[in-house]
């Protein structure tokens, strides 16, 4: 019987092997400790600020800013609405858009 080395998980991130001394795990998978940073900030995280959606992590600042509730009462009210639709964080568009359907500027 030939020798098979043991199965080496792989980084959430980088794709590389990832091994005990330098794992970090969270949301199901092993990241090494230079990989375990936000995807939009690369902030470093920790167990008490990641979040992960789509086995993308986040720190809980930008995952608010990118999946959270929108609108009046969420983190502004009037005084911070802005014609701002978030294309910094990956958005393509508004769907409550004041431009009529159809029209390109």
């Amino acid at each position: 019987m030939p020798f098979k080395a043991p199965e080496v998980a792989k980084c959430g991130k980088c794709e590389k092997s990832v091994y005990a001394a330098e794992e970090v795990l969270a949301g199901g998978l092993k990241w090494h400790k230079a990989c375990f940073k936000c995807d939009l900030c690369n902030k470093r995280l920790e167990s008490t600020n990641c979040c992960e959606h789509e086995k993308t992590l986040f720190c809980k600042t930008c995952y608010g800013r990118k999946y959270g509730p929108k609108g009046v009462g969420f983190g502004g009210g009037a005084g911070a609405l802005s014609m701002d639709v978030g294309e910094h964080l990956g958005n393509q568009s508004c769907a409550m858009g004041n431009k009529p359907s159809g029209v390109n500027n």
